[in-house]
């Protein structure tokens, strides 16, 4: 069993000031597999304290930006050196199926190889062009935001922690990282690779916490930008806090992403794409795309297929090796999933398979029946509101117009697929789709690209350069 009975906060591992554990359950069988303390407001201001004396001595905000990358790769080296103990720590926590967390591993080394290579290129100081009316010269220059809070969800806590502090570390600034209670061991072991990285004092704390203590942190008057992934609610929330404060913020929220299959699209290649494009991490991803949109002359061909995926999927315990999709990561999780499976009966849709009885010989664990819902008009509420599970529903258009309207047809834009024969053609529907990123016949995501919503989905983008300088501020500097 693995405990963390002290806080990671500056660099060092503290006592923390509620000495209690949290037992750490584990989503399969409900068995405790893990302890660790968590951090209340008296631990935040100790570690936004030392993110605040840190930025304000310029221990690490005036490191030349050389310095800060050899950092960062000896991060992203330790990482990957330790790519399967965090696979498997995912795993038992959150109860993503094996195949998944180990898949992420190369996607993790991407995002932080799109980050650094911003970060060398990155114009963190430049001279602008001179002004023929004027005798002065302007400086252009990028420096860090100051103090940030990092804010992220449970469903996949490596991707969204390095999201955030590698390219907050590499523009200069003091972090403190707010993970979810669940994510206590996981994000324990991260703790334990940034302490080997050597950062300096005061930079970077790691900090399990509950929601009441998150929203303590976001409303310190000693953190001066709010990165945050999460519900759309929550967003919403922070989003007032910011305002009020005039916090710098970024928002990555939820999603009920399309993915338009088109007339002349090969349906088994679609259906075969869709196993990993909608039912990822067990269906408790923000990019899931649970709305399938087909064409009415294939519409019972795309159905058909779909039933015959998810009904060959293995459900079970996410450590054995096929396992495709695991239990959900909390009971009133389970139950939430549940519930929207028997609101999708009562609203008249057609249940093609699965269901909200708990898969046989499961009943210990959190799971949930995969579930594909067809005759669903894009009104009901399991089209339009995000259910995070393994459930799927068919929607129907008539043509080409109806099936970017249905797709857009949604208070949330963060993903989106098209599946074609004819790729140009597939590009023309994409551009027409009002979602931050949208995939052509199930490509994956590019890291050096902006990822972030439109919409409901969010405020601001991550990855590459765009993300990096999300952590930036301009100063101009007339000589």
């Amino acid at each position: 069993m693995i405990t963390y009975d002290r806080l990671f906060v500056g660099g060092s591992w503290v006592e923390p000031s509620d000495p209690e554990p949290l037992d750490i359950p584990s989503p399969h069988d409900r068995s405790v597999i893990g302890r660790a303390v968590q951090a209340r407001p008296a631990d935040v201001d100790r570690a936004v304290a030392a993110a605040r004396a840190s930025f304000e001595q310029g221990v690490w905000c005036r490191t030349p930006p050389v310095e800060r990358i050899a950092a960062i790769r000896r991060f992203n080296a330790l990482r990957a050196e330790n790519a399967e103990h965090v696979a498997r720590l995912i795993s038992s926590e959150n109860g993503s199926a094996g195949w998944f967390t180990r898949a992420s591993q190369p996607g993790l080394t991407r995002q932080a190889n799109a980050y650094l290579r911003a970060a060398e290129e990155f114009a963190w100081e430049e001279a602008l062009p001179a002004d023929p009316q004027s005798p002065a010269r302007s400086v252009v220059r990028r420096e860090a935001v100051g103090v940030v809070a990092a804010v992220i969800p449970w469903n996949s806590p490596f991707s969204s922690a390095t999201s955030k502090i590698i390219p907050a570390l590499l523009a200069g600034n003091s972090v403190v990282l707010k993970v979810s209670p669940e994510n206590s061991l996981s994000m324990g072991f991260l703790a334990e690779l940034l302490e080997r990285v050597g950062l300096p004092e005061g930079v970077i704390s790691v900090l399990p916490a509950d929601r009441e203590t998150s929203e303590y942190l976001v409303s310190h008057r000693d953190v001066d930008k709010i990165a945050f992934t999460g519900s759309t609610r929550a967003g919403r929330r922070i989003a007032s806090i910011a305002g009020e404060q005039l916090k710098r913020v970024s928002l990555e929220l939820g999603g009920k992403s399309a993915a338009v299959i088109l007339p002349d699209a090969d349906i088994d290649r679609a259906v075969a794409g869709l196993k990993f494009g909608s039912l990822l991490n067990n269906g408790e991803s923000c990019i899931a795309q649970t709305r399938v949109l087909a064409p009415r002359n294939r519409y019972e061909e795309v159905v058909a297929a779909l039933k015959e995926l998810v009904e060959s999927l293995k459900v079970g315990d996410p450590n054995e090796p096929d396992t495709f999709i695991g239990p959900m990561i909390r009971p009133d999780q389970q139950e939430r999933v549940r519930s929207y499976i028997r609101l999708g009966i009562e609203e008249g849709a057609r249940l093609v398979t699965g269901g909200p009885q708990i898969p046989e010989g499961l009943e210990k664990g959190n799971y949930v029946t995969p579930t594909v819902f067809a005759d669903v008009d894009n009104s009901m509420r399991i089209a339009q509101e995000e259910i995070f599970g393994p459930v799927l529903v068919v929607v129907a258009y008539d043509d080409e117009d109806d099936a970017v309207r249905i797709a857009n047809d949604s208070e949330y834009g963060l993903s989106g697929g098209v599946w074609s024969a004819d790729e140009k053609h597939a590009l023309a529907v994409a551009r027409r789709i009002r979602t931050g990123t949208v995939t052509v016949n199930g490509a994956s995501v590019a890291f050096d690209g902006p990822f972030g919503g439109f919409k409901a989905s969010g405020i601001g983008r991550e990855y590459g350069a765009v993300g990096l300088g999300a952590y930036t501020e301009y100063k101009t500097i007339t000589l």
